[in-house]
Order: structure tokens, then C-alpha cells, then sequence
């Protein structure tokens, strides 16, 4: 049911690695529904101080699930990203289940296509240097579930259509810990 896209940055992705990986992020599939095919991008770098980084994102419609974790030990860096996402999955089906049923379609955030994610690195526009561009399809939510995505991807903003007046709109972290909402005309 998932497809793995797994890179590697200053190592080879073995076969027993690339197993590995996909053993721990298939135990995932039990939360999405039979019969979609579902892509997990994952990412490994190992850097010069011996420190490896793995870093896995599930991109879908209505929710992108994303983690990562950097130690010495790749094997139990990518335990605790599993892991991670499991509680993301968790907490957001949880959340979505206390909200009024009319309000978001519940029953497919786990079973609709996912839609690619596509980044580009290292691109130079007059002057400015832009390291790196991500396209993402805006997703119709209100501000309280852009909210919940915006917490499982750990940034601090995250851009949404409005689901009652199709705008674009952006949720933000303010430093006093709350939430603000920026709406567009």
C-alpha cells in the first residue's frame, strides 16, 4: 500500500536500510483505509561528525504528516520518527473525531490520494537567494484544523483555503504562544 521515494545525502541507501525503512513506515499502514496508494518521501543524511538526520513526510489532501530526528544511530533515529508520526496520526484522528461531523470529512483524511510534493534546492533570483521552494496544493479547511496541521508539521505559519470563503489564508504562532489569522482579499 505505501511507496517509498527514499534519498540519501553522503550515503548509499542499502538494501538493508532501505528494508529497514520501509519495515518501520509501513507499520503505519493500519491507519489508512485499503485500496490507496499512499507516498512516503523519506530523507537520510549523514553528516561529518558521525550525526545522521532522517527526516520522513506523508503528504496527503486533507493532512501532511512530518518527522524527524537527528543522533548517532540512524537505525533508532528512524524508530523514533515512526513513532513520532503514529502520535501525529493519533492526536490528529482524535481531534478531528471531537469536531461536529458537518464540519470536516473525517472518514477521508486517511483515504484520499495523496498529492506529490515536489521541492527544488538552490535556486538564485536577482539577488536573493532562495535555498530552497516547496509547491503544495492549498487544502479547504477552517483555521482551527490549519491550526492542528500546522502543529504536526512543527512550523510556526501554515497556508490554507478558507473552506467557507475559498481565500486564501494563513495561521500563524505569535510569540505569546497564541494563534493569529491572516486573511486574504
Amino acid at each position: 500500500m505505501f511507496k517509498f521515494n527514499i534519498r540519501g545525502e553522503n550515503i548509499e541507501v542499502t538494501d538493508a536500510i532501505r528494508s529497514y525503512v520501509e519495515g518501520k513506515i509501513s507499520k503505519l499502514e493500519k491507519y489508512f483505509n485499503d485500496g490507496h496508494e499512499v507516498t512516503a518521501y523519506v530523507n537520510l543524511k549523514v553528516y561529518s561528525e558521525k550525526r545522521a538526520k532522517v527526516e520522513v513526510t506523508i503528504p496527503a489532501k486533507n493532512v501532511t504528516l512530518r518527522a524527524e530526528d537527528t543522533s548517532e544511530d540512524m537505525y533508532a533515529s528512524i524508530d523514533f520518527v515512526e513513532e513520532k508520526l503514529e502520535r501525529q496520526i493519533r492526536k490528529y484522528k482524535t481531534r478531528t473525531n471531537r469536531r461536529p461531523r458537518n464540519s470536516v470529512p473525517t472518514a477521508k483524511i486517511f483515504t484520499d490520494e495523496f498529492a506529490p510534493l515536489e521541492v527544488s534546492e538552490e535556486i538564485e533570483d536577482a539577488g536573493v537567494h532562495i535555498v530552497r521552494t516547496k509547491h503544495v496544493a492549498l487544502k479547504p479547511m477552517d483555521a482551527e484544523e490549519a491550526v492542528l496541521q500546522m502543529e504536526m508539521l512543527g512550523h510556526d505559519f501554515y497556508v490554507f483555503t478558507d473552506a467557507e470563503t475559498d481565500g486564501t489564508n494563513v495561521v500563524y504562532r505569535r510569540e505569546d504562544g497564541r494563534f493569529g489569522v491572516i486573511e486574504t482579499r
